[in-house]
């Protein structure tokens, strides 16, 4: 856990993946077209990535992946993520978290 809660802090946003993961390519797709440069942590490519992703899922990631931390915060998966794009909080997030400045 606290690996996880360390990792969440190197950027203002932090997204753990696995690269054949449709929804986490989904999710890296939005944050980029938005202009942000989320930190990527693809655990299927680092080591103790089963380790991180057992974690993740001890703080309600479900599934484990993506899990999205903005501002050192779980902010959830694909689900979580797009209801705050629809719902217009998600920009106003990412910008308080200093992910975007527009």
């Amino acid at each position: 856990m606290d690996r996880v809660n360390k990792m969440v802090s190197e950027r203002p946003v932090v997204i753990f993946s696995k690269s054949s993961c449709c929804m986490s390519h989904t999710i890296k797709t939005l944050f980029c077209d938005f202009g942000v440069n989320p930190l990527v942590h693809e655990l299927d490519e680092i080591p103790r990535g089963r380790d991180i992703e057992q974690a993740l899922s001890r703080l309600g990631c479900s599934p484990s992946v993506p899990a999205v931390f903005i501002g050192g915060e779980l902010v959830g998966g694909a689900n979580e993520v797009m209801s705050l794009h629809l719902d217009r909080s998600l920009i106003p997030m990412l910008k308080k978290a200093g992910a975007l400045w527009v």
